[in-house]
C-alpha cells in the first residue's frame, strides 16, 4: 500500500509538472516596427490584422502576448536605432540597414518575394507599356534597385538617350537633380552608389552636384510626378506599387491609400529606367539584442515559426504584400556579409 501511495504521488507530481510546462509564457507587450519604404498610413492599414494573427501563432508556440504594437519608423535609421536601444523588439530592416546595425540587432528571417518578368541589366528593356514589369511564380531571395529618369524636361532627355541605346556620361548624370534615400537604404542609396562606382570610375552619389535626401519612396514618386527632380532611385517593382496612384487625381487616393499624383500617361511610359544595379539580398526580419525577454533562442525560434506560419495563410500573404514579401526563410548573420561589404564601399 505504501509503495502504491508513493507511485500515485509521483504520478500526480509528474502530471502537475507537465501541466505547468504546458502553460504558455506570458508577455505583456511585443513591439514591431516597419521602415518607411512605403507610406506610413499604407503600412499601418495593410498590417492592421497582423497583431491578432501573430498572437494566435505565438500562442501555439508557447507565448501568450497580451499586446502587439505596430509602428512605422520615421526613417530606416530611426528603426535601427530604436532596436539598438531596445525600444523596438522586432524590425523589418532592409539588408543595408541591417548591416549598419548588425552589432545591436540579429537577423532571424529573410523575406522571399515573387520574381519579376524582367531581370535584364539593359535599362531600355524596362521601359514603356510593352515592357511593363509583371510578377512571376518564381520565388527569389534578391531584388534590384533601378535608377529612373522622371518626366521632367531633363529627365526626358536622359530617357531618350538610354532608349536610343546611348550610354549616359558622368556629365549627363551630374547635371541632373537627384532624389535618394538615406545612406542605409539598400535600393535607395547603397546599390545606386555601387552602380555609379562600377560605371563611372569610382564616382559616388556624394560626388553629384545636385542631390536631395528623402524620407521614403512615396516622397520620391511624388517628386517625380511633380517633375521636381530629374532622377529617383527605387527597388525594381516600385512602379508596380505606384502604378494606380500615378494617374489618379491629386484629390483622390488609390485602394491602398496612396495619394494620387495627377499624371495622365502611364508610369511605364513616363518613368524610364536609365540604370540597373546588381542584385540586393532580400529584406530581413531582425530582433533587438537589448531585450533578453525576446533575445533568447526559445523566443527567436517561436517568432520564426510564428511569422512563417502567418505568411503561409491567405490573410498573412495579403498583409505582407505591402512589402512584396511572399514568404520567410530562416536566416543567419553571415547571409548579409555582402550587404556589409556594399555598405562599406558605398560609405
Amino acid at each position: 500500500m505504501k509503495k502504491l501511495l508513493t507511485l500515485a504521488l509521483a504520478l500526480m507530481l509528474c502530471i502537475l509538472s507537465v501541466a505547468a510546462l504546458a502553460e504558455p509564457i506570458a508577455m505583456d507587450e511585443l513591439t514591431l516596427q516597419f521602415v518607411p519604404s512605403k507610406d506610413a498610413d499604407v503600412i499601418i492599414t495593410g498590417t492592421k490584422n497582423l497583431p491578432d494573427l501573430l498572437k494566435a501563432a505565438l500562442l501555439e508556440e508557447g507565448y501568450d502576448v497580451k499586446n502587439i504594437d505596430i509602428s512605422v519608423g520615421v526613417s530606416y535609421e530611426a528603426t535601427g536605432e530604436a532596436m539598438a536601444a531596445g525600444t523596438i523588439d522586432i524590425g523589418w530592416l532592409p539588408g543595408g540597414t541591417y548591416a549598419l546595425f548588425s552589432d545591436e540587432v540579429e537577423v532571424i528571417l529573410t523575406a522571399t518575394r515573387d520574381g519579376l518578368s524582367n531581370d535584364s541589366t539593359d535599362p531600355k528593356t524596362w521601359n514603356g507599356d510593352a515592357n511593363k514589369t509583371l510578377p512571376t511564380d518564381e520565388q527569389v531571395t534578391f531584388y534590384r534597385s533601378l535608377i529612373y529618369a522622371t518626366p521632367s524636361a531633363y529627365g526626358k532627355e536622359l530617357a531618350a538617350k538610354v532608349n536610343a541605346g546611348e550610354k549616359l556620361t558622368w556629365e549627363d548624370l551630374d547635371k541632373a537633380n537627384w532624389a535618394v534615400l538615406k545612406n542605409s537604404s539598400s535600393a535607395g542609396y547603397i546599390y545606386p552608389t555601387l552602380w555609379l562606382m562600377e560605371n563611372y570610375e569610382g564616382k559616388k552619389l556624394t560626388d553629384l552636384s545636385n542631390i536631395i535626401t528623402l524620407a521614403g519612396y512615396g516622397d520620391a514618386f511624388a517628386q517625380a510626378a511633380a517633375e521636381a527632380v530629374d532622377i529617383i532611385v527605387c527597388y525594381a517593382d516600385g512602379r508596380r506599387d505606384y502604378e494606380a496612384a500615378w494617374t489618379i487625381p491629386t484629390t483622390e487616393a488609390d485602394p491602398t491609400g496612396k495619394a494620387g499624383m495627377g499624371r495622365t500617361d502611364s508610369i511605364w511610359n513616363e518613368l524610364n529606367v536609365i540604370g540597373v544595379t546588381p542584385g540586393i539580398y532580400n529584406d530581413t526580419v531582425s530582433i533587438t539584442k537589448a531585450n533578453e525577454d525576446v533575445y533568447n533562442p526559445e523566443f527567436i525560434t517561436a517568432m520564426q515559426n510564428a511569422l512563417i506560419k502567418v505568411i503561409n495563410t491567405e490573410e498573412g500573404k495579403e498583409i505582407f504584400n505591402v512589402y512584396s514579401h511572399t514568404g520567410y526563410a530562416v536566416a543567419k548573420d553571415s547571409d548579409y556579409d555582402a550587404a556589409r561589404a556594399a555598405l562599406k564601399a558605398a560609405q
